[in-house]
């Protein structure tokens, strides 16, 4: 998929964030900045659940917002939102990103203290939190992107499905396969993850 500013959706939509785009568009930083605060959070979320490092993500969502800046003069209004946009872009900037660097690890992850006072149970919470991330990590990348949209943004299956540039049912079809893969994934080690604890 491409940059594509024009998103072939029939029905005229209200856009939260029209607004801002025209100003961006006659160069108004202000509403740059006001855009960047109202969707930064959530554009970071996505790009780290799909990239699986923090450095990588805020690079991507940079490019992103750059990406708003030279692209907000031809926007064409009230055929899609232009979050929908944004989040396209930056699920393109993280394929592109894992094209490039197919092994994926939790190894970089830096080792965090825990203060709470049984060490156990901090390395078992550990141990589980990254096993479900490395499934999520192993998912195909449209089955990671649609669960990151729906269950990790709280995305309708509508509006994830328009992100996606596929009908509900495809999304909803991704969904399922992609809790069968986790469950399939989680399933092997859940006796040693659940038991892990008593040790």
């Amino acid at each position: 998929m491409t940059d594509k500013v024009y998103p072939d959706v029939t029905p005229t939509v209200h856009d939260p964030d029209g607004d801002l785009v025209a100003r961006i568009a006659q160069g108004d930083q202000g509403a740059a900045r006001e855009l960047v605060d109202r969707h930064l959070t959530r554009l970071l979320s996505v790009a780290r659940r799909l990239l699986g490092q923090q450095e990588d993500a805020e690079e991507v969502v940079q490019e992103v917002f750059l990406k708003v800046w030279t692209h907000a003069q031809t926007w064409d209004p009230g055929k899609a939102k232009f979050q929908t946009w944004m989040h396209r872009v930056t699920i393109n900037l993280c394929y592109d990103r894992l094209r490039k660097h197919r092994e994926v690890t939790m190894d970089s992850l830096p080792d965090q203290e825990d203060e709470r006072p049984t060490p156990v149970i901090a390395l078992h919470d550990k141990q589980v939190s990254e096993r479900v991330q490395e499934a999520i990590q192993a998912l195909p990348d449209r089955q990671r992107v649609a669960l990151t949209l729906c269950h990790f943004q709280g995305m309708s299956n509508r509006d994830a499905a328009e992100v996606l540039e596929i009908s509900v049912d495809a999304l909803e079809s991704l969904l399922a396969r992609a809790r069968r893969g986790l469950k399939a994934m989680l399933i092997e080690d859940a006796s040693e993850l659940v038991g892990g604890i008593k040790q």
